[in-house]
């Protein structure tokens, strides 16, 4: 129950501020185009169709899926995209404006020719987030591969000096990153031949249903390693319900750590830890982190998994070596990424806090538009190096 309400009220919300920037979109498109001919009508029509297809084909999907839901998500999700553009871009526009009201400074050119500079300032507009759109989506479809060198040589691990891993973050399984696009990044990790992959946080998209209707789990079985793979829950995943997309991985061979400390080949330690927005969704805390490390012996590596990159000071002062952390996209479309280097110390890529290692991957699928602009997706190669001990116990 207390699951429902959260999400009642989160989609208030969310909705609230969608129609209020569609609807400020909508008049200054309305007031750029020429009264009369029946463009504007063509206009209002066409605007708030797209601008209902997101929230359509999410209910949709609920209800049933199948092309018709499919094709309503894809459309909405581009529009998300086109939304946060077509905003800016109007807001760019009405500062002009207010600046020119203060101390006017257009030229005589466009005072006096202002319906058709509004009217080519409108179809600048739209070329130009067409464009965008275009360029951000293959972009999405072709992720780096990150290669990265990590010291833990001051932790023994046994036999082991060395550990070669994959990260994944944020895959988004689901209508929009579906088994074909999942395949690739599958194939170009398992050619990696990683010792261990991790995969930290947001494997699944909110719903369920399409990952089973496309059978993905076929392919995320073909996802293996010899020491390996292990998983962390993301506030997708509880946001979607945990308890279902728990069993979903864990199913398809994802060795889920929820809250607690793994010890792998006897060498080093994964910990796991459930994602900060449980209690949001399902009414119960997670585990404070130095419980979670109660019976971990830190003469060996420890390794973290926590799907959102707050407070990394706190695990480093527990003794964590190394953590791992996805969640931020690093914004995904610019210029979000400002958002998220303004709410967390490390929004992604590596970074050093009080002698541990950090990285934050920004993902390698995406949310909401299938788009990314100023980043690109990731695979992520982890070279990590550790001591030789030297008394084997």
């Amino acid at each position: 129950m207390q699951r429902k309400m959260a999400f009642l009220i989160f989609f208030t919300i969310v909705l609230t501020v969608y129609a209020l920037v569609n609807y400020y979109i909508y008049t200054r498109g309305l007031q750029a185009l020429p009264a009369g001919g029946g463009t504007r009508t063509w206009f209002t029509g066409v605007f708030w169709l797209l601008a209902a297809t997101y929230v359509a084909g999410r209910i949709l999907e609920n209800l049933y899926l199948g092309t018709m839901s499919d094709v309503l998500v894809w459309t909405g999700s581009f529009w998300l995209g086109a939304m946060l553009y077509f905003f800016l871009l109007v807001v760019f526009f009405d500062l002009l404006r207010l600046i020119h009201h203060i101390i006017p400074y257009f030229p005589s050119i466009v005072t006096e020719n202002m319906v058709q500079v509004r009217q080519y300032l409108f179809a600048g507009s739209v070329l130009l987030v067409a464009l965008l759109l275009t360029f951000g989506h293959i972009n999405t479809r072709h992720p780096v591969l990150r290669e990265l060198d990590i010291d833990i040589s001051h932790k023994d691990a046994r036999d082991m000096d060395k550990l070669h891993a994959v990260l994944l973050s944020d895959i988004h399984l689901g209508t929009l990153i579906g088994n074909g696009q999942f395949r690739k990044i599958v194939d170009r990790v398992m050619a990696l031949e990683p010792d261990i992959i991790f995969l930290a946080g947001d494997m699944l998209d909110e719903d369920l249903e399409p990952v089973i209707r496309q059978n993905i789990g076929t392919t995320l079985k073909d996802l293996h390693a010899p020491l390996g793979v292990y998983g962390v829950m993301g506030n997708h995943e509880h946001i979607g319900g945990s308890k279902d997309a728990y069993a979903y991985l864990v199913g398809h061979g994802i060795q889920m750590i929820r809250d607690d400390a793994v010890k792998v080949n006897d060498a080093f330690y994964v910990v796991g830890r459930d994602d900060r927005d449980k209690r949001r969704f399902s009414g119960r805390e997670r585990k404070p982190l130095a419980d979670v490390l109660e019976g971990v012996d830190f003469r060996y590596p420890v390794i973290l998994l926590d799907h959102q990159p707050f407070y990394l000071e706190k695990a480093a002062a527990l003794g964590v070596d190394l953590q791992l952390s996805g969640h931020t996209h690093h914004g995904q479309l610019w210029p979000l990424n400002y958002i998220t280097q303004a709410m967390y110390s490390i929004s992604h890529g590596y970074g050093k806090v009080d002698g541990m290692h950090a990285y934050v991957s920004n993902g390698v699928g995406t949310w909401g538009p299938p788009v990314r602009i100023g980043n690109r997706p990731e695979i992520v190669q982890l070279n990590i190096r550790f001591g030789e001990r030297q008394d084997k116990d």
